[in-house]
């Protein structure tokens, strides 16, 4: 069974996000969603919080498994057995940044592979900071979120 990992704060999650979980999906039996929590990152939801949206917007989704998560991910790869880890690429400037944090997940956990997958043009200008801004200015983000986030921005009364 191949196990990737697709990590991220996920604060909230966004439909580029679902959009590369479907895709790891197609490339691994079972993806795991590991929520970081990080204490340097001035979340707007818990982990708690994050973990249940993720888990709702992807619940439609085969093989996906969420778990919240803090330390190495290199560590946390080595705990779930996975071979390799999903990182979604918009441009050359993360392209850049994921390299680097490859070399350090390889360094740290040499059977570790990272996958990088470009963003669909459909999606690859969403992130968590977009949404929560275009919600925040009463803008439609029916396109940007699944209807949870909706749902719990409105409960948050961002």
């Amino acid at each position: 069974m191949k196990t990737v990992i697709f990590p991220g704060s996920f604060d909230p999650i966004t439909n580029g996000h679902l959009d590369l979980i479907i895709r790891a999906s197609r490339l691994a039996d079972r993806v795991i969603v590991g929520v970081a929590k990080n204490e340097t990152k001035n979340t707007l939801f818990d982990l708690q919080t994050r973990c249940a949206l993720v888990t709702e917007a992807t619940q439609q989704i085969e093989g996906v498994h969420v778990l919240p998560f803090s330390g190495l991910l290199a560590d946390l790869a080595k705990q779930q057995e996975a071979q390799a880890l999903i990182r979604g690429i918009r441009g050359t400037t993360d392209a850049d940044y994921e390299i680097q944090l490859s070399q350090v997940n390889k360094a740290l956990n040499p059977q570790l592979e990272t996958i990088l997958l470009a963003a669909n043009g459909e999606t690859g200008f969403i992130s968590s900071t977009v949404v929560k801004e275009v919600f925040k200015h009463n803008g439609d983000i029916s396109q940007l979120a699944p209807c949870c986030v909706q749902k719990a921005l409105i409960t948050k009364q961002v």
